[in-house]
């Protein structure tokens, strides 16, 4: 047998990862174990609850710049630019949402075909999500988001699925 008529499944059992595919090749249905479909669709969850969270914040705009506004202490700054610099925050925050909404989505369906190091990117994409939530700018929805993106790492992590999740063998 060569090695291109291995399964993934065969390829993951000697440390492997999945068989690179060429374009227009059929692609082998994946099964992958359970907790990695939870955490398929929990990461897909997170990114939905994201965008969500962001989109009620920009909902919000006009009370986060009149509180601002309250809040200004400097003469040299006017409303109008803090209402400028609001506004501007507030939609990148929200395509930064969809961002990593795509991102999280993209990786977590690499994740689930048993790439290792999808699920190092998911790691540090939810790292990152939890310190920008708790260090920027959150509310109680994208708290929740982040929350549900750390359950989802956590899962891919469980015992029953590190064989899922093959080491690369290291070459002499």
């Amino acid at each position: 047998m060569s090695d291109s008529d291995e399964t993934d499944d065969q390829r993951r059992k000697k440390g492997l990862p999945p068989a690179p595919r060429l374009s227009g090749s059929e692609r082998e249905p994946v099964n992958p174990p359970t907790p990695v479909k939870v955490s398929f669709v929990l990461w897909v969850v997170s990114g939905l609850v994201l965008i969500a969270g962001f989109g009620l914040t920009l909902t919000a705009k006009q009370d986060i710049v009149d509180r601002l506004v309250e809040m200004n202490n400097d003469p040299r700054i006017t409303d109008e630019q803090l209402a400028s610099g609001a506004t501007s925050l507030l939609w990148t925050l929200f395509v930064g949402a969809i961002v990593f909404a795509v991102l999280f989505a993209l990786f977590a369906y690499k994740a689930r075909e048993g790439t290792r190091s999808a699920r190092t990117i998911l790691t540090v994409l939810a790292a990152v999500s939890l310190i920008f939530q708790m260090v920027l700018f959150s509310n109680i929805i994208t708290l929740a988001s982040a929350l549900v993106s750390i359950v989802a790492v956590a899962i891919m992590y469980l015992p029953s699925v590190q064989d899922y999740f093959p080491k690369v063998p290291k070459s002499l």
